[in-house]
């Protein structure tokens, strides 16, 4: 039995465990106000734009969404999504087979040149391609014979496929590579072929990897817009941002909603598709296809496609930055000032991105709860809304409600940047934040340090990596972003994709030369920061 100076010792230490617990608490409470507050920002612009498609007068809604041109321009947008994403898959697939599962030579070099396409924006592709090979490009036949024509809806859904089979190519591959090769030789054993292995056997393991990959090529043909609109394609994005430019900002209203119900509904299906009840895991080890003769065409497959997607914009951009042809246009000429502006822009967005990503994924890790899922989620919806969309969401809020900053300054477009990315910042902020172990905190508290200070002191030190890798991703992305920027730029302010914007609308490619080089060096380095968080594997 305790002495009563014992028990009326331990009474502070008590009262001071539940003044920690209090403390915790409302930490807690403030958290998710905060990553609450957070979300309804995030969300804010879509509302906005509900509402005012809501304001058309219902027969003229009706009338609009119902025409022929509407018609037109949604089989468009939903045969680009399907073609390029079926012509990913017969692209992403058999590259991926190739370098996991059988004898190709420098497999990792291949590896790489399959990958690479991923880091060049698809409009880079369409504008040097354009320039070269569509209606009065450079080339307008070759020895001598008319060569096809890159434009128009196939043309988009050629350059498109181009830059967006990587995402089915690396998601099929790591499937593949996390796979027990011995189920396929056990298969094999029992007299099955190769094809009917790999239709019974491996095709059913891989499948959610095949379906997260379509899903991405999918969902990036049918939310791009420079592309379609460098390729004079009727799509949506380019058809909403055409009509906005128009001041048909009713009609534009209503093809966003619509695109935002084509892409809810592939969600959904992709759901569905890429479940994975049959996927098991295993070691990767076992016995690799042997290609014998045929690996000098593999090879030849797969260099040749690092040909068309990287040598070939580079060495027409480099043509055109050595050779000068045609009247001189002043306001094209590039300025290191471009270059300037897109790295502060996409600097500011990157620092409130992760200052609105701490206490959502800080929150999210720590409260796992119903409430913390669904407000992290919440942020993630900017970044399933295509470009185009945002910016009109954000049009229509700066003009109705904020006009003094509406193209006045440059928050209104560091707003619609940070919700387009922010779920880059969240995602990398919340792994580490989950890496940072409980007992690490509760140590810290035992001494009597306060949630705010053991956040700043010992938490953010450990997390601080995630938030910097977080922060260079939303640089990176922000720098290519079209869209958004051609919107919401405040007035005067050129950076390297208005430029190129320019440039392309004036048919003078070469002035897009260094703007487009330059972001293809970015990207290549958004590609090394992405290795890096993944710990470099290729496999």
């Amino acid at each position: 039995m305790k002495s009563p100076t014992t028990y009326f010792d331990s009474l502070p230490r008590v009262a001071a465990l539940q003044r920690r617990i209090a403390d915790a608490d409302r930490s807690m409470v403030a958290l998710g106000a905060l990553s609450a507050f957070v979300a309804f920002l995030v969300v804010l612009p879509m509302f906005w734009l509900v509402w005012q498609a809501a304001t058309v007068e219902a027969s003229r809604a009706y009338d609009l969404v119902v025409s022929s041109q509407t018609a037109w321009i949604t089989l468009n947008s939903i045969g680009l999504m399907v073609f390029v994403t079926a012509f990913s898959i017969l692209l992403g697939v058999p590259l991926a087979v190739l370098t996991s599962r059988t004898d190709l030579p420098y497999p990792r070099f291949w590896t790489v040149v399959a990958a690479l396409p991923l880091v060049i924006p698809s409009y880079i592709g369409a504008i040097a391609f354009v320039g070269m090979f569509g209606p009065g490009g450079e080339v307008d036949s070759l020895f001598g014979m008319t060569i096809p024509r890159v434009h128009g809806l196939w043309g988009a859904v050629f350059i498109i496929t181009l830059y967006t089979y990587p995402y089915v190519f690396l998601t099929t591959r790591a499937a593949l590579l996390s796979m027990d090769r011995s189920i396929v030789d056990a298969a094999r054993t029992l007299n099955a072929g190769p094809l009917e292995a790999f239709r019974r056997v491996t095709f059913p393991q891989i499948r959610p990897g095949i379906a997260a990959g379509a899903l991405l090529a999918g969902l990036y043909a049918i939310s791009d817009f420079g592309t379609p609109a460098f390729m004079n394609a009727n799509v949506f994005t380019s058809t909403i941002y055409w009509e906005f430019s128009g001041f048909a900002v009713e009609y534009a209203a209503l093809l966003a909603l619509q695109l935002i119900a084509i892409v809810a509904i592939v969600l959904v299906i992709e759901a569905g598709i890429g479940r994975d009840e049959d996927v098991g895991g295993g070691s990767g080890r076992g016995s690799v296809v042997r290609l014998g003769p045929w690996k000098w065409p593999a090879m030849g497959f797969v260099s040749g496609l690092g040909i068309v997607t990287l040598v070939v914009p580079v060495a027409i951009f480099t043509n055109w930055l050595l050779v000068s042809e045609g009247d001189p246009l002043p306001s094209l000429e590039f300025e290191w000032t471009y270059a300037f502006n897109s790295a502060y822009l996409a600097l500011l967005a990157a620092l409130v991105a992760c200052a609105f990503a701490l206490p959502v994924a800080y929150y999210s890790a720590r409260a796992n709860s119903v409430v913390s899922r669904v407000l992290e989620r919440a942020t993630y919806l900017g970044f399933a809304v295509p470009g185009v969309v945002i910016g009109l969401a954000l049009v229509f809020l700066g003009t109705r409600t904020l006009p003094s900053i509406y193209r006045q300054g440059v928050w209104l477009l560091i707003f619609g940047y940070v919700v387009r990315f922010l779920p880059q910042a969240v995602g990398t902020v919340r792994s580490s934040v989950l890496q940072v172990g409980d007992e690490t905190i509760e140590a810290a508290r035992t001494l009597n340090a306060g949630p705010y200070q053991t956040f700043r002191r010992i938490t953010l030190p450990l997390i601080m990596p995630g938030v910097v890798v977080g922060g260079i991703l939303v640089f990176l992305t922000t720098m290519k972003e079209l869209p958004i920027t051609l919107m919401l730029r405040p007035i005067g302010m050129e950076t390297l994709v208005s430029i190129i914007w320019g440039a392309q609308d004036a048919l003078a490619y070469r002035y897009a030369a260094v703007p487009a080089l330059l972001l293809i060096l970015i990207s290549g380095v958004s590609m090394l920061v992405l290795l890096r968080q993944e710990g470099g594997r290729l496999g």
